[in-house]
């Protein structure tokens, strides 16, 4: 069995950038065996099952846009939906669409 996930209802809308800035400014983003940062000059870094990840962000409309990439992979451009609960965000794929993953805010 998984770990239950707080149901939608307890996560509201990251409306904008600066929302979004003030939440992950100097703070790193947790999920099991993936730590990354999300900084100011549009760059993410961090760290994902043994592995660097670096990428870049930017914020269009209502949604946080990225790529990543990590060994000798990656994630294309990707636009997605950021909720909140508290310490955790929760990023949707695809505008809200597609598949999620919540990070831990530490």
């Amino acid at each position: 069995m998984g770990a239950a996930q707080p149901a939608q209802a307890d996560f509201a809308v990251v409306n904008n950038e600066n929302e979004f800035r003030a939440l992950v400014q100097g703070r790193e983003l947790r999920r099991f065996a993936v730590r990354l940062q999300v900084h100011d000059d549009g760059t993410i870094s961090g760290r994902g099952f043994g592995r660097q990840v670096t990428g870049d962000w930017g914020w269009q409309g209502r949604y946080f846009c990225r790529t990543l990439e990590w060994g000798s992979g990656g994630d294309p451009d990707n636009c997605q939906l950021v909720l909140r609960d508290g310490d955790t965000l929760r990023f949707i794929s695809d505008q809200g669409q597609g598949d999620s993953a919540d990070f831990r805010l530490r």
